[in-house]
C-alpha cells in the first residue's frame, strides 16, 4: 500500500527520493551514560548470520590488522577500467555514448570483488576517502534518475556501494566521515526496501528484496560498530538513535531473514541514551502494538511521530499487519454484526476500495447491505495469507 501524497504532506515528508538527505536528527543533545567502557571497540550488535566474521561484511579490521593508503584518483582504477573494456564488462551507466566496449573516468565505477585481500592488492588500486566520498555522491545522484526502471539503477549502485565498503575497509577508515557515508547507504537500502516492494508486482524481485535487505542489515552492524568506535564524548552521535531504531522496526516484516538475538536481549546491550531516545520510544512502542494488536494506536503513532526513512522502511510491512487486523476483526466478531469497512479503514490507514482488495486477496468475501455501505461478514472459515505476500 502506498501512502497518498496527502497523508505524506501531513507528516511532512518530502518524496521519497529526497530521503537519501534527511534533516540531521534531534538526537543530538541526548547525554550518554556508558554500560561499558567507553573506548571499547568490540560491540555485540545484530548479526546477520550464524557467523560472526560475516557479520558486517568483514568490513571492519582488527587494529594489528596491515591497511593500505590509497593512491587512485578515479572512481574505477585505470587497469580495471581497460579490462572491462576489453570484456564489454560495462554496466549502462557506464558506457561512452553507448558503447558497451567504451568507457571513461568520469563514468566508470569500481565493481565489488568477492575475492579481493590486502596481500595481493596495490595502492594504485583502492580509492582514498576523498575519491570515495565523490564516487558515494555520484552513485546516490544516479538513484534519483528516472531514464532506467529502479531495479536497474538498484543493481548498479547496489554493487559499486559494496565496492566503497571493501575500500573503506582495506584502508582501516573508521572515522566520522566513514560514519556519514555509511549512513548514506543506510538510507540507500531502505529507500530500496521501499520502491523494491513496489516492483514486486511486476515481476519476481524477492531475491533481490532478499539480498538487499541483507546488505541493509551488515551496513546497520558496522554502523553501529563504527558509532561505537568514535564514542568520544558523553554525546550520541545526531543521527545514532534513529539509526538504531532501524534494526527494531526491521522485526515488523514477518519474512525477513533472522536477525541474530532477541529484541529483548539486544535492547540489554545498549546504552542507555539510545535506549531512552524519542526514535528508540517509538520504534519499541510499534513493535508492542503490533503483538497486542492494538493496530489504532499502531498507525496513529505511525502517522504522527514516524520519521521519512522510517516510514519508508515501514511501509513494506504494513499490508501484513493490516492482514493480520483483519484476521483478528474476522475471527472475534459477532456473526450477526457485519463489520463496516469505512470504519476499518480509517483504522488501519488505506482507502476503502484497497482494503476491499486486501480482504479478498486474504481470501474473505465482502458485501454491501442495505444502506450501501460495504461490510465484512466476519467468522469467515476461508481467511489465509497469500503464498506470495503483498
Amino acid at each position: 500500500m502506498e501512502w497518498s501524497t496527502n497523508r505524506c504532506q501531513k507528516l511532512g515528508l518530502r518524496p521519497v527520493e529526497k530521503a537519501l538527505n534527511p534533516s540531521p536528527s534531534s538526537s543530538n543533545s541526548v547525554r550518554y551514560h556508558p554500560t561499558r567502557d567507553p573506548k571499547q571497540t568490540s560491540f555485540n550488535a545484530p548479526q546477520t548470520s550464524g557467523n560472526p566474521r560475516l557479520d558486517g561484511d568483514k568490513e571492519l579490521r582488527s587494529s594489528d590488522s596491515p591497511f593500505l593508503v590509497g593512491t587512485c584518483l578515479e572512481m574505477c582504477p585505470a587497469k580495471e577500467r581497460a579490462q572491462r573494456e576489453r570484456l564489454r564488462d560495462l554496466s549502462v551507466f557506464e558506457r561512452l555514448d553507448g558503447d558497451p566496449a567504451r568507457t571513461s573516468p568520469s563514468l566508470a565505477v569500481k565493481k565489488f570483488c568477492r575475492t579481493i585481500s590486502n596481500v595481493d592488492v596495490l595502492e594504485s588500486d583502492i580509492r582514498p576517502l576523498p575519491v570515495l566520498q565523490n564516487t558515494l555522491k555520484y552513485l546516490m545522484d544516479l538513484v534519483s534518475s528516472s531514464e532506467h526502471s529502479f531495479e536497474v539503477i538498484h543493481d548498479f549502485v547496489f554493487d559499486r556501494t559494496r565496492s566503497i565498503r571493501q575500500d573503506l575497509s582495506m584502508q582501516n577508515i573508521t572515522d566520522d566521515q566513514a560514519i556519514c557515508m555509511y549512513e548514506e547507504m543506510v538510507k540507500f537500502h531502505i529507500v530500496s526496501h521501499k520502491r523494491l516492494s513496489r516492483c514486486l508486482g511486476k515481476s519476481d524481485l524477492s531475491s533481490l528484496s532478499h539480498l538487499n535487505i541483507e546488505q541493509l542489515m551488515k551496513c546497520l552492524v558496522t554502523l553501529y560498530k563504527l558509532y561505537d568506535i568514535n564514542r568520544k564524548s558523553r554525546l550520541l552521535h545526531k543521527n545514532e538513535a534513529e539509526f538504531y531504531s532501524f534494526y527494531v522496526l526491521l522485526h515488523l516484516g514477518g519474512k525477513i531473514p533472522k536477525m541474530g538475538d532477541s529484541l529483548s536481549l539486544w535492547y540489554r546491550q545498549l546504552t542507555l541514551p539510545v535506549f531512552q531516545s524519542n526514535e528508540m520510544r517509538f520504534a519499541r512502542a510499534l513493535i508492542r502494538y503490533s503483538h497486542v494488536g492494538n493496530y489504532k494506536r499502531f498507525f496513529n503513532s505511525l502517522e504522527a511521530e514516524a520519521s521519512e526513512l522510517q516510514l519508508c522502511l515501514v511501509e513494506p510491512f504494513l499490508n501484513e499487519i493490516r492482514a493480520q487486523a483483519i484476521l483478528y476483526v474476522n475471527y472475534s466478531g459477532y456473526k450477526l454484526h457485519p463489520y463496516p469497512l469505512m470504519h476499518l479503514s480509517n483504522i488501519l490507514r488505506i482507502e476503502e476500495s484497497e482494503l476491499e482488495d486486501l480482504c479478498h486477496v486474504c481470501g474473505l468475501e465482502t458485501s454491501t447491505d442495505e444502506t450501501g455501505t460495504k461490510i465484512l461478514p466476519v467468522k469467515q472459515t476461508t481467511f489465509c495469507l497469500p503464498k506470495s505476500g503483498f
